[in-house]
């Protein structure tokens, strides 16, 4: 794939939070091979063992999930969801996008699954993407910078009341429903 470059592994000037070696890396369905996943502050890198690989900004990164679903993919995977298009279509997409007039705001998307030889990792590298998506706050969403790890508060934020009186079980199962 044309993506793939050389370049250093990120170390712990880059904040490194968790090395994964023997992981196998997928682009849309497409294998890349095994190599090392590198989870870092700065970002999201994979190796392989000769060196050539990728790295994902944070920014770029819309979404990311442990994934133990057999039936979507055999096996289980850290799924990073990326808004750019990577290999070969990344050039034409580019150029057709220029020549297009369009009112559209779709994005690009990329699929990376990264499949860990060692399943009981999977947490571990969840955690520190967490951690390290967490560092890189979407600019675009107003609300990022309200959120504290706390439960969001309706009232606080909305000006509406809401009603925090726990619910009883059963208390609602002699009610009426008209659909």
């Amino acid at each position: 794939m044309s993506f793939l470059r050389s370049f250093p592994p990120p170390g712990s000037a880059e904040g490194l939070r968790q090395q994964q070696p023997d992981t196998e890396a997928v682009l849309n369905g497409k294998g890349l091979g095994t190599g090392t996943l590198y989870i870092a502050e700065s970002r999201l890198s994979w190796l392989d063992g000769s060196g050539l690989g990728f790295s994902l900004e944070y920014p770029t990164i819309s979404l990311h999930a442990v994934s133990r679903d057999l039936n979507a993919y055999p096996r289980e995977h850290l799924y990073v969801m990326v808004n750019a298009k990577f290999g070969e279509e990344s050039k034409e997409s580019v150029a057709d996008e220029e020549e297009e007039d369009s009112d559209d705001d779709i994005e690009p998307i990329a699929e990376f699954r990264f499949v860990p030889s060692d399943k009981s990792a999977l947490e571990a590298m969840f955690t520190a993407m967490c951690e390290c998506q967490a560092l890189h706050p979407d600019p675009e969403d107003e609300d990022s910078d309200d959120y504290d790890g706390d439960e969001y508060d309706v009232e606080a934020h909305d000006g509406m009341e809401v009603d925090t009186t726990p619910t009883v079980a059963g208390q609602f199962e002699d009610a009426d429903v008209d659909h």
